[in-house]
């Protein structure tokens, strides 16, 4: 069969094993939907790559737009100005519910996708295809974000929405300056929450919440949320209902071996399962078996031997020999006083590097003075390796 059913690296065509986090969204915009009321602090969720952050965030959007919102989506990216992109994205999404006649500071020549858009002294031209930023433009002024964003929930809500949401997906990486604008902005319209039908949901790395507090310090009161790797069961789930589409089933031993193998790890869930299903390219009524797992796992090592490589250049001499320590440890969680008697210096000593490791996702904290390895097999593969480079 030429169709292929898993997505590695891209949305997965079933979500599997995030209702609770579905249910905390839910719940995040149900006084938007019932009173019009402001949601309250963003709900911000905070993960190491590869765990769902993204196909979370889409999969809320869907929900939030079925029950009558206008939704903005923007993604970060490291050191560029973000509020034109997000300003840009209200008002495509006010073109797409034909919500663009919006009242006051919305001009006219905002209104179409192509015209300039944007906050009094910043401008945007936005194109469904690309958008050009006058870079010497002024900073926005929180006053007007917070006016253009009460506009357009107001005016969503009066037209018969239920309102507006903005997503802010990889926000670790959103220039401080203008998430300080949004934050204060978005902390603004809270002080009168019958007048501003709005919520904010965001994502990011682990550093996440070390942006927005250092952006805004009552950021504390986000609404923190981590996502951790899924459960057996849903690692199944996530392997088995995309193939049950097609009409071709997984034998339970192959499940129990792609779920090991990807230690509840999404995007190795789609990866390992991909392979699998190229190697057993099956026809409808076909299972695949544990054999196709095992033919498939050659074709992922060698994938996933560039990523772990990727990482290892990525990290500096003084991180290398922290990732070598925590590797030659052996133990999926390894505690930080370990690494650092393998070291020989103090256990406060390992404070920068585990942070800048953290902040480029190749460690991540596994409970109070723990850390473990954000990739399955990383630390095999630094053994494998040798010492080089540290």
């Amino acid at each position: 069969m030429d169709l292929q059913p898993y997505t590695p690296g891209a949305l997965p065509r079933h979500l599997a094993g995030r209702e609770r986090e579905i249910r905390r969204i839910r719940r995040a915009l149900a006084p938007v939907v019932a009173y019009g009321e402001f949601a309250g602090a963003p709900t911000v969720f905070h993960a190491v790559r590869g765990l769902g952050k993204t196909s979370l965030l889409r999969h809320a959007q869907r929900e939030a737009e079925a029950l009558g919102f206008v939704t903005a989506w923007v993604a970060c990216a490291k050191a560029t100005p973000y509020l034109p992109d997000l300003e840009a994205a209200v008002q495509e999404g006010l073109a797409r519910t034909a919500l663009t006649e919006s009242p006051g500071s919305w001009s006219a020549g905002r209104r179409t996708l192509g015209g300039e858009l944007g906050l009094p002294g910043l401008k945007v031209t936005a194109q469904v295809e690309s958008e050009a930023r006058d870079e010497s433009a002024p900073e926005a002024s929180v006053a007007a974000v917070q006016r253009h964003l009460h506009d357009a929930a107001a005016h969503v809500r009066a037209s018969g929405g239920a309102g507006l949401v903005l997503f802010v997906d990889e926000w670790h990486a959103g220039r401080e300056r203008d998430t300080s604008v949004l934050l204060n902005a978005v902390q603004g319209l809270g002080g009168r929450p019958e007048e501003n039908p709005l919520a904010v949901v965001g994502a990011g790395l682990p550093s996440v919440v070390g942006a927005l507090t250092r952006a805004a310090t009552f950021a504390e009161r986000t609404a923190w949320v981590r996502l951790h790797p899924l459960d057996p069961d849903p690692s199944r789930e996530l392997v088995l209902e995309p193939a049950a589409e097609l009409g071709v089933g997984w034998d339970p031993a192959a499940l129990d071996l792609v779920a090991l193998q990807a230690g509840g790890h999404p995007y190795f869930l789609q990866l390992i399962a991909s392979h699998a299903w190229d190697a057993a390219d099956p026809s409808r009524g076909d299972t695949v078996t544990a054999d196709h797992v095992e033919q498939g796992l050659l074709g992922v090592r060698d994938q996933v031997t560039e990523m772990y490589e990727a990482r290892w250049q990525a990290a500096s001499p003084a991180e290398r020999r922290f990732i070598v320590a925590m590797a030659g440890i052996g133990e999926p969680v390894v505690p930080r006083g370990e690494i650092a008697r393998i070291l020989g210096v103090a256990s406060q000593k390992l404070g920068v590097p585990r942070d800048r490791l953290i902040d480029k996702g190749i460690i991540e904290e596994a409970g109070r003075g723990r850390l473990r390895f954000t990739l399955p097999g990383f630390g095999a593969y630094v053994m494998d390796r040798g010492h080089e480079g540290t």
